[in-house]
């Protein structure tokens, strides 16, 4: 009689989901949601993208779960309450008139966001930061390959991923798709640095995508911003390593990562109208900037009559008075917020400064991705002399991120006080 071997049971039998509780499918969701909602920062074609789309379920979903607010998050939520405040103040006498209106609530939206990063990042913060943070990374990705191939030309269609001649990927604006990649670029950078990552040749290869996508931006502040972000990175790492092999490990891969950006932009330069366009857009200055009704002279002119206006002008009406945005978000907090908002913003940006050094030097368990985070927020606060950053959503993912880092080193602190200095 011939024998038969009984074929495995079906997993399906034999209860495979059996152990899968309810709770832990919602969690698993959850975190899906959340890679989704930071992966969508990258399209922002309009007003409204699919970031915007996923936010409220991943919102509602986290907090059906559970999220604290944490006393290390309280003063960052207590200034964008203020904030936005401020805002509304000054919107009041311009309630009839819709534009003010919608931008207002487009704050309070994207300010809602950072409080939900603050206090989402404080709990599980290494685990559901390096989440966002690989996810935000892929996002940036895809963004730098779309803007490189609109740029070469391998999309005919103008302005898809391409504007002004230089490369837009999934933004309306270069300036932004640029600034955008910086802290994608970092993530790769610190793992490679340290030797962290798991795969160093595929991490190099988009490293390098990531390089070329902010140099076709051709976005001064951009470029300028990703390589004071670089050094500030590079020497909070090096500062932190105890070890001379690491140390040597960083000096000889900046060296290298140097060479190979170097070569990467030489080679880029030589294809179409590139050299040309990097030359125009090397001047310190452009043609908007100069002039009594330029950049530069609309804001001279603009911070005289702000002096004279406590409540400011109202939100966006520099716009109306000018003809152009204010372009530096310090002198638009108080020009859309009046002295409150201006007053708020500053002390925003100089807090967060102040704990994201430290995050950055400090012993904890949270240096290293404040190590990647704040040099890129950093660059942000730079960038703001220049250009308006109130509404770029991934700006408000970052600060809730380093907020949110600073809570869990308190809280981490409040457990192992005994642990400061042995990290």
């Amino acid at each position: 009689m011939a024998s038969s071997i009984a074929s495995p049971p079906s997993p399906w039998r034999a209860g495979a989901w059996a152990h899968v509780t309810v709770l832990d499918a919602l969690h698993g969701l959850a975190r899906l949601l959340l890679a989704a909602f930071i992966f969508f920062a990258c399209f922002a074609f309009s007003e409204t993208s699919p970031y915007d789309l996923v936010a409220i379920p991943t919102i509602l979903l986290w907090l059906c779960l559970g999220l604290r607010l944490h006393r290390g998050v309280i003063p960052f939520v207590g200034l964008l309450v203020l904030y936005v405040a401020a805002i509304v103040m000054a919107l009041v006498p311009y309630l009839d008139e819709p534009l003010p209106v919608t931008w207002t609530v487009q704050l309070a939206y994207l300010a809602v966001t950072g409080t939900f990063f603050a206090m989402l990042f404080s709990d599980e913060t290494d685990g559901r930061i390096e989440l966002a943070l690989k996810a935000y990374t892929a996002s940036c990705l895809l963004s730098a390959v779309f803007g490189i191939v609109g740029y070469f030309g391998f999309i005919p269609q103008e302005d898809l991923f391409y504007k002004y001649g230089r490369a837009s990927g999934t933004f309306t604006d270069p300036n932004v798709f640029g600034s955008f990649l910086t802290l994608g670029a970092l993530y790769l950078m610190h793992g490679l640095l340290t030797g962290t990552s798991r795969r160093p040749l595929l991490a190099s290869a988009a490293l390098l995508v990531l390089v070329v996508g902010i140099f076709l931006s051709f976005s001064r502040g951009s470029w300028g911003g990703s390589i004071l972000a670089t050094l500030v990175m590079t020497g909070a790492v090096y500062r932190s390593s105890r070890s001379a092999q690491l140390r040597r490990r960083i000096l000889t891969l900046s060296l290298l990562a140097f060479v190979g950006g170097a070569a990467a932009i030489a080679g880029a330069l030589t294809v179409g109208d590139t050299a040309e366009m990097f030359a125009k857009r090397a001047a310190v200055t452009q043609d908007y900037d100069q002039g009594e009704t330029g950049r530069f002279g609309s804001q001279i002119r603009g911070m005289a009559m702000l002096i004279e206006e406590p409540l400011g002008m109202g939100p966006v009406r520099w716009r109306r008075t000018f003809g152009l945005e204010p372009h530096n978000s310090y002198i638009g907090s108080f020009a859309n917020g009046g002295w409150l908002g201006g007053a708020v913003f500053l002390v925003l940006v100089t807090a967060t400064c102040f704990i994201g050094v430290r995050l950055m030097g400090a012993d904890s368990p949270y240096r290293r991705h404040a190590q990647i985070v704040f040099p890129a927020l950093l660059m942000f606060f730079l960038q703001a002399m220049q250009i308006d950053i109130e509404k770029w959503r991934h700006v408000y993912m970052m600060l809730g991120m380093i907020w949110a880092l600073e809570a869990a080193r308190l809280n981490w602190l409040g457990r192992y006080p005994s642990s400061v200095g042995k990290v």
